[in-house]
């Protein structure tokens, strides 16, 4: 299987992603708009980052932090489109930690998924 785990650090994808998350990403999986992905800096080719694919920019993709306020974020917002090339792949799911965690203002007791009728 092509795929390959990544931890998050930094601020830059909250809420969605916090640091100390741990990702499997598929490595040259197909990226739609809306997807995460995993791709390297265009300036710094050995540091990946996590971001959302926002759109795609003629050869490239436009690449987004869920935390535009976060210190230190890097997006396509700094450095532009991203060349396809440098895509490392998608994110399939977070594995840890297992439990989702929850806001103070959100209810002690999870939502659970509603099913369907047959």
């Amino acid at each position: 299987m092509r795929s390959m785990r990544v931890r998050i650090e930094g601020d830059s994808m909250l809420p969605v992603l916090r640091p100390g998350d741990w990702l499997v990403v598929r490595r040259g999986a197909r990226v739609r708009p809306g997807d995460l992905v995993v791709a390297r800096l265009p300036d710094d080719p050995a540091r990946m980052i996590v971001k959302r694919a926002a759109w795609r920019d003629g050869d490239g993709w436009w690449l987004e932090s869920e935390n535009q306020r976060a210190p230190g974020r890097r997006d396509s917002w700094d450095f532009g489109a991203v060349p396809g090339s440098a895509l490392v792949g998608r994110v399939l799911f977070r594995y840890w930690p297992l439990a989702p965690r929850r806001a103070a203002s959100q209810p002690r007791w999870p939502l659970r998924w509603r099913r369907r009728a047959r």
